[in-house]
C-alpha cells in the first residue's frame, strides 16, 4: 500500500492529478491514506467530473473512514474546490473543527455571494472555541460587510430607478471586490431605468458570465422590448448550457408586457416542454400566458387556463395595497371600510378628473370578463391603490405625499393614472410593489421612467 501511495502523492506533485484518480481506482481496498490523496487530487482539479467522482467514493466510503477526520475534511475541501457549497455545508458538523475548515468554508460563503453566512460562520466559530487567525478573519469578514454594504445600496438603486448612481457606484468599486452578485444588482439597476447601452457595456466586460447574470442582462432587454437581442442572448447561453425556466420566465413576462400573444404562445410551450416537473413555474407562466391572452381581448383562451388551474386548487393572489394613513389595507374593490361610500365617492371624483385631462382607461389591463354592472373605468378605479389613494384624500384634501405598499406588480393602467393624479393634485406618490418603488412627481412623471 505504501507503494501506492508514494505513486500518488508522485503523480500529485508534478501535477498529474489525473492519472492519479485513474491511478485510484487500480487500488484494491485503499486505506485512509489513499482516500486523503483521491480527494485532495479531485479538489485540485475541481471540475464538474473530478465532483461526480467525489460523490460516487464518498457514498460508497467503509464506515470506519467517515469517523476518521482527515478523510471527510479533505472531501469537505474537494467539495469547495469543485463548487459544491451545498454538499460542503452537509459535511461540515461531521468533519473536524479546524481553522483551516471554518476558513475555507467563509472564503466560499463569500465567492457565492452569501455573505450573511460568512458573519453567522464567524459567530460559529467563535461558539466553537476555535481560535481565529485574526488577518485572516479579519479580511475575509471585512470582505463580506463591504459586500453587504454596497449591495444594499445598489438594491436600493435599483429599487428606486437610481440607474445611474448604481453605474458610478460600480465604477468606483475595486475590481476584487466585485462579485456575480454585484453584476446582477448593477445590471437590474439598468434594468429598471431603461440604461440599456450601459448594460451592454457592463456585459461586455463580465468574463464569467453565470445564469443570474444571463437572466438579468434578458430582463433588462426584455423590459425595453428588445426580443431579438434577449433571444440570441438565450440562445449563446443555452449554446453551452441546459435552458434555464427563470431566463424563459423573464423572456415571458416581457412578452405579456408587449401584449404580443404568438411570442408568449412560443415562450410557454418551452417552458412546458422542458419543465413539466415544474409546478410552481408552469402555474406562473400559465397565468402570464393567461394575461397576454385577455389584454388583446380572447377572453375564450384566457378563461380555459384559468378554469384549468381553478380544477387544480389554484387561485388568483387578491391585490393588496397598505397606506400609513390610519394604517389601512384595502383589497380591490374593497367595500369593508366604514366610510366606502366617501372613499368611491372620491375615486368618481379623481376618475372624472383625469378624464378631464385626456386619459383613456386601458381594458387590457382588465384580465376577466366584465359583469353586468361594471365598466372598464369602475373596475379599474377599483383597484386596490386607487382605493388607498382615494382614502388619503378623502382624510386630508390637501395632503402633498402619499406612500402605499402593494402585494403585486402595479398594472400599466394604474401607473398612467398614478402619474396623472400626482400631476392634477400636485401631491407626491410612493407606491412599493412587488418588484420596485414608485416614485410619482408633481411633474406627472414616474422615476422608473416607465420601465417596471
Amino acid at each position: 500500500m505504501g507503494i501506492y501511495g508514494a505513486m500518488m502523492k508522485a503523480l500529485i506533485k508534478n501535477d498529474m492529478l489525473n492519472e492519479a484518480v485513474h491511478l485510484f481506482f487500480q487500488i484494491p481496498n485503499p486505506d485512509e491514506i489513499i482516500f486523503v490523496l483521491f480527494f485532495h487530487a479531485c479538489a485540485r482539479i475541481g471540475t464538474e467530473e473530478a465532483l461526480s467522482l467525489v460523490k460516487k467514493v464518498l457514498s460508497n466510503l467503509p464506515n470506519s473512514y467517515r469517523e476518521k477526520s482527515n478523510v471527510p475534511t479533505t472531501a469537505f475541501d474537494a467539495f469547495i474546490k469543485c463548487g459544491d457549497l451545498s454538499s460542503a455545508e452537509k459535511l461540515f458538523p461531521k468533519i473536524k473543527k479546524i481553522l483551516t475548515s471554518y476558513g475555507n468554508l467563509m472564503n466560499a460563503y463569500n465567492k457565492n455571494n452569501q455573505p450573511e453566512k460568512t458573519l453567522d460562520l464567524h459567530e460559529q466559530m467563535k461558539f466553537d472555541k476555535i481560535e481565529p487567525d485574526y488577518l485572516i478573519c479579519y479580511l475575509l469578514l471585512v470582505n463580506a460587510c463591504s459586500n453587504i454594504g454596497i449591495l444594499s445600496i445598489f438594491n436600493s438603486y435599483g429599487l428606486n430607478g437610481m440607474g445611474i448612481q448604481a453605474i458610478e457606484l460600480f465604477n468606483q468599486m475595486p475590481r476584487e471586490l466585485i462579485l456575480e452578485e454585484t453584476y446582477v444588482c448593477v445590471l437590474n439597476a439598468c434594468s429598471h431605468s431603461g440604461l440599456i447601452d450601459q448594460a451592454r457595456s457592463i456585459l461586455s466586460t463580465i468574463t464569467n458570465k453565470t445564469e443570474k447574470i444571463y437572466t438579468t442582462m434578458v430582463d433588462c432587454l426584455s423590459r425595453s422590448f428588445l426580443f431579438d437581442e434577449a433571444q440570441k442572448l438565450i440562445d449563446h447561453f443555452e449554446y453551452y448550457h441546459s435552458p434555464s425556466p427563470t431566463m424563459l420566465t423573464t423572456l415571458l413576462s416581457g412578452a405579456r408586457n408587449r401584449r404580443d400573444c404568438h411570442l408568449s404562445e412560443k415562450i410557454f410551450n418551452r417552458i412546458q416542454e422542458n419543465f413539466p416537473e415544474l409546478k410552481n413555474r408552469l402555474t406562473s407562466s400559465s397565468i402570464l400566458l393567461s394575461n397576454v391572452y385577455a389584454s388583446t381581448g380572447d377572453v375564450e383562451k384566457s378563461s380555459n387556463i384559468k378554469n384549468k388551474l381553478y380544477k387544480l386548487g389554484l387561485k388568483k393572489t387578491i391585490g393588496l395595497s397598505w397606506t400609513a394613513i390610519n394604517g389601512r389595507l384595502f383589497e380591490t374593490h374593497d367595500q369593508s371600510h366604514p366610510q366606502s361610500s366617501e372613499i368611491y365617492a372620491e375615486a368618481e371624483k379623481i376618475s372624472n378628473e383625469l378624464i378631464e385631462h385626456g386619459h383613456q382607461y386601458d381594458s387590457s389591463w382588465i384580465t376577466r370578463p366584465l359583469k353586468q354592472d361594471e365598466t372598464v373605468a369602475s373596475v379599474l378605479c377599483g383597484h386596490s391603490e386607487r382605493l388607498a389613494i382615494a382614502w388619503n384624500f378623502v382624510v386630508n384634501p390637501n395632503t402633498k405625499i402619499i406612500q402605499i405598499t402593494k402585494n403585486l406588480r402595479v398594472c400599466g393602467d394604474c401607473h398612467q393614472t398614478t402619474k396623472l393624479i400626482a400631476y392634477i393634485r400636485q401631491c407626491e406618490i410612493i407606491v412599493r410593489d412587488a418588484n420596485r418603488i414608485h416614485h410619482f412627481s408633481k411633474n406627472g412623471r414616474c422615476s422608473c421612467n416607465d420601465y417596471f
